[in-house]
């Protein structure tokens, strides 16, 4: 059999061919023959969560179809709202459109006289009443998300016959609009559990061009069945994960100790979670949920972008900080673990996404900027303006009268980005990363950062050629596990590197977030590995000098007159036990930039908002990497 001659990228500025047998890529089904390979992967950049109008709570803000994301996230223009819009950014290089699986596309038919839902009683009260109607329904649906014929007098067939006709089209949309080698889509949708407004939401991401119907809140708001339901398909040949989000709005509920009946969790439950689900969203415009400073006192950096949704949702203003952070999370796990016959539930690996519900996929400070601008001046449609008004009569109904502002202005923020290292652009190979955690997560920057962990990396590797060819062969990347301890060897070495986004802000600092077990319990540690300037760590306190602010809020600009263009380390704890759990995980951050709402008042001539942050350090975090030690 003649070889492929395909191009792979190797470390350096050169590229150079490679003979690769046309059966080894045959008998991989990571590989797809004829798209260009690189065998020390490439980092491609996405979105795994996104609401178009077929969701039921962007109908009333959105025209944009899947059809239309697909095309936006790659660089097309599209008609929003009669307006023409482009993406403002490079184009993303995958995306998975994730419509609330609840009535899919249900609400939207109201736009067409002829449809199921218009001819139902609920659909002649809303033409002949208004949308407000629709607004007091949304927000219904949104607390604890039911059936729609449960809370309107729609006949249960009918939204079903619309909804399996929406999701044929979104199924349709992915398939149409997938370009291998160049743009990467999944067929996906959101499970919406939303019991009591704590969000237990998960995406669910497809590998191939064909899925079956929905699994949704409806059905089950146990997060067990959608795994049961996950497990049930895959035998029928359909391969899928689920990804959790906005952790914090939980409530606590997310890294539990217990399952969704109250229960200890269990090795069948822990192997069950892990089994679907490699991957948690860390960052997305509702908030990051990788800490908060209750829980982690000692890190100087947990502050960024806390959204208090529990001062927004919950009647009682109680909140469970506990359980509703991955960092948290991750200590969780290993602690479950001993009692669980050493399976991990909360073994994630990490990604960012945007949550938007325009349909048009952004990611940047200037984005988020121009957006809310718009949105601000934008006249709203009659028909924006009666759901808004059912919306907030019935919101103010649900929760106290000092929460029903729901969020303050601002408090939401530019949504994130999903990174994956994959041998190529295709679903096959970026599913292979998904699965495998090979991922990284950033605030919505595209920087780009690598992680490796191992026993036998020597001090000079960073400065091979081919350390990254080396890196993999001799230890694992982000989203491994570490192998067993060899003997004399002390502690695990980490090779580090990360270069900033190109059209973006210099790098300040590389840190290494620890979490282990100590006397049974999870505690944590934040290391700075590598610092811009020639900084160095204070011995006597400590501390690291920060690295500067080149911010002028008078115009929201900055310079990178400050950091690096690109750091890199090689690092060895110098607090290992190889009798306790470990995990590590690598965070990046840039030099401070200014906040989209720093960049609105500038634009609007408007004083700085109040509640949050004037700039932002824009940041990125590694899938963790695990050390267990052996059974005693």
């Amino acid at each position: 059999m003649q070889p492929h001659r395909l191009f792979l990228a190797v470390t350096g500025a050169t590229l150079a061919h490679f003979a690769i047998d046309g059966a080894v890529i045959a008998h991989n089904p990571d590989l797809v023959p004829g798209i260009p390979v690189n065998a020390e992967r490439e980092a491609y950049y996405g979105d795994l969560h996104l609401h178009t109008s077929y969701s039921f709570d962007a109908y009333a803000a959105t025209n944009i179809t899947p059809d239309e994301a697909y095309r936006f996230a790659r660089g097309e223009s599209v008609n929003f709202v009669g307006e023409k819009v482009k993406r403002s950014t490079v184009p993303l290089d995958f995306l998975a459109v994730t419509d609330h699986s609840e009535n899919i596309g249900v609400l939207n038919t109201l736009d067409s006289p002829s449809s199921l839902l218009s001819q139902s009683e609920f659909g002649r009260q809303v033409h002949k009443e208004g949308m407000k109607a629709v607004g007091k329904i949304i927000v219904q649906l949104f607390d604890g998300v039911k059936h729609l014929s449960t809370v309107a007098d729609v006949k249960i067939e009918a939204v079903n016959m619309t909804a399996r006709t929406a999701w044929q089209h979104e199924i349709e949309a992915a398939n149409r609009n997938y370009q291998p080698g160049q743009f990467t889509t999944f067929i996906a949708y959101e499970w919406t559990s939303q019991r009591g407004m704590q969000n237990l939401h998960r995406n669910v991401i497809f590998r191939g061009d064909k899925a079956p119907n929905p699994f949704s809140s409806a059905d089950s708001v146990r997060p067990e069945d959608l795994w049961s339901f996950l497990d049930g398909i895959r035998k029928q040949g359909y391969e899928a994960l689920a990804i959790p989000h906005n952790a914090n709005a939980s409530n606590g509920l997310m890294f539990d100790w217990i399952d969704s009946r109250g229960k200890l969790i269990d090795q069948a439950y822990a192997e069950q979670r892990a089994a679907n689900e490699p991957l948690v969203e860390i960052v997305q415009m509702k908030g990051q949920s990788e800490t908060h400073p209750v829980l982690s006192a000692n890190d100087e950096f947990s502050h960024f972008e806390i959204m208090d949704f529990e001062r927004a949702f919950r009647k009682d203003n109680s909140s469970r900080l506990g359980g509703s952070y991955v960092r948290d999370g991750l200590g969780r796990g290993m602690e479950i673990a001993q009692r669980a016959g050493g399976v991990n539930p909360f073994k994630y690996g990490f990604v960012g996404a945007s949550d938007i519900h325009s349909g048009l996929s952004e990611s940047s400070e200037n984005a988020a900027a121009e957006v809310s601008i718009k949105t601000s001046v934008r006249q709203l449609t009659e028909r924006e303006k009666a759901v808004s008004e059912g919306w907030e009569e019935q919101l103010t109904a649900i929760l106290p009268s000092k929460t029903a502002t729901f969020i303050m202005p601002y408090e939401v923020g530019s949504p994130g980005l999903t990174g994956v290292w994959a041998e190529q652009n295709t679903r096959e190979s970026i599913f292979a990363a998904l699965r495998r955690r090979e991922t990284f997560a950033t605030s919505g920057t595209r920087l780009k950062f690598r992680f490796f962990g191992g026993w036998e990396y020597g001090s000079s590797l960073l400065k091979d050629n081919e350390w990254v060819k080396a890196a993999y062969r001799d230890g694992v990347p982000m989203g491994g596990d570490l192998p067993a301890q060899p003997v004399g060897k002390r502690a695990p070495i980490f090779a580090i590197w990360a270069k900033k986004d190109p059209s973006g802000a210099n790098l300040d600092r590389l840190q290494v977030v620890k979490v282990w077990l100590e006397n049974g319990k999870h505690v944590e540690a934040v290391y700075d590995v590598a610092l811009s300037n020639g900084r160095r760590v204070d011995p006597s306190s400590g501390k690291t000098p920060v690295v500067g602010n080149t911010v002028d809020l008078r115009t929201a600009t900055y310079a990178n007159t400050i950091g690096a263009t690109e750091l890199s380390v090689m690092w060895q704890d110098p607090h290992f036990d190889p009798m306790t759990s470990a995990v590590y995980y690598l965070r990046v951050l840039e030099i401070p930039t200014p906040r989209y709402s720093t960049i609105v008042a500038v634009k609007r001539g408007q004083p700085l908002p109040t509640g949050v942050a004037a700039t932002i350090q824009e940041r990125g975090w590694s899938s963790p990497i695990w050390y267990t030690p052996p059974p005693k």
